[in-house]
């Protein structure tokens, strides 16, 4: 697992608990930089849950209880905490990032109300360096492209910004093309709040059931992972290695959230730059370059891409950068193939 050509990376996931629980120590195997929880569970209005972290440094001292989110289905209580730095670590929304590099872990899960409940939880643990990103071979295999529903994040553009603004939706956007694939998401009862008229309810109701009231955003990683467990699937937040490994999942039928930076000479044919910016992984050419719905695309009939394999893997995998972050998002009956490495 720990070759030198490879990124260190761990994806560990817990059963169920219904209830208040906290985990065993779980040793991670390789001095860990950042630490990525992620979930999926059930709310009921008024109720909450907090999960929080707790690690182990390479000095064999224990951390305090880090919060890694306040989760709700129905938004009153859903936020990320800052604030909480100290000289072990901090929280940059999401993600435990070490000033200490530890070792291992233990989560906690506390409900707040009854009804409260987490139904999976799963923990990243990785250590990217900065390095220079080697291009994965095509599979040398056929076209593929996953039948996704193209979304562009423009549709809202000037809407909505008590959760800040369509323009900048482009995790809930992804996020609703995959549950489209997938034939799930919220109900028209579900939407009847939503202003007639509007170009996309869906999507509204994916970037109301994201928004982190701290952040002010709906990028927040986790909070896209329990909003998906909403409407049945199941998921979590990983890191990949290389465009093959992306190719594995989306010849096994699962498309794939990736998060990336860059500016637009380094991704050619994008056409813009971001500091940070999600895209759906829906295919490949038979050259294997990648087929990606981006919600970019100013208009629906733009939003599918082709982009360089080579070019589309260096700006998602370097580090600085998202490390290869994705959404892995499948319903629980539809399996995921052979796992490489510890990455799903």
């Amino acid at each position: 697992m720990h070759a030198t050509d490879l990124v260190p990376l761990s994806l560990m996931r817990f059963t169920a608990s219904a209830g208040g629980w906290t985990s065993e120590e779980r040793q991670i195997g390789f001095a860990a930089t950042q630490l990525i929880p992620s979930w999926t569970g059930r709310t009921a209005p008024g109720t909450w849950i907090e999960v929080e972290l707790q690690a182990t440094t390479v000095f064999g001292t224990r951390t305090k209880w880090y919060v890694m989110g306040r989760w709700d289905e129905h938004g009153e209580h859903r936020t990320s905490v800052p604030g909480q730095g100290d000289d072990d670590g901090d929280v940059a929304v999401d993600t435990f990032v070490a000033r200490r590099p530890v070792t291992s872990f233990r989560t906690r899960v506390t409900p707040h109300g009854a009804g409260a409940r987490v139904t999976s939880l799963s923990v990243l643990a990785s250590a990217v360096p900065a390095r220079a990103v080697t291009p994965s071979p095509p599979a040398g295999q056929d076209a593929v492209e996953l039948a996704v529903p193209p979304l562009s994040q423009y549709a809202h553009a000037g809407l909505h910004p008590q959760w800040g603004g369509g323009a900048g939706w482009c995790s809930p956007v992804s996020l609703a093309m995959v549950l489209g694939y997938w034939g799930l998401g919220p109900a028209p009862a579900d939407l009847t709040w939503v202003a007639d008229g509007d170009p996309g309810p869906a999507v509204v109701h994916a970037a109301r059931g994201t928004y982190d009231h701290s952040y002010q955003g709906t990028g927040n990683w986790p909070f896209n992972i329990a909003y998906a467990g909403c409407f049945g699937l199941t998921g979590f937040v990983t890191r990949l290695r290389s465009a093959a490994e992306l190719e594995r999942l989306v010849r096994a039928g699962v498309p794939v959230i990736t998060s990336q930076s860059f500016k637009a000479h380094e991704l050619p044919g994008s056409g813009y730059d971001t500091d940070g910016h999600l895209m759906v992984v829906t295919g490949f050419t038979a050259a294997g370059d990648v087929v990606a719905n981006d919600p970019a695309g100013p208009e629906q009939g733009l939003v599918r891409r082709v982009y360089p394999r080579a070019a589309f893997e260096n700006v998602w995998l370097r580090s600085p950068g998202s490390g290869g972050v994705a959404y892995v998002l499948h319903p629980p009956g539809h399996p995921l193939p052979e796992a490489p490495d510890g990455n799903w």
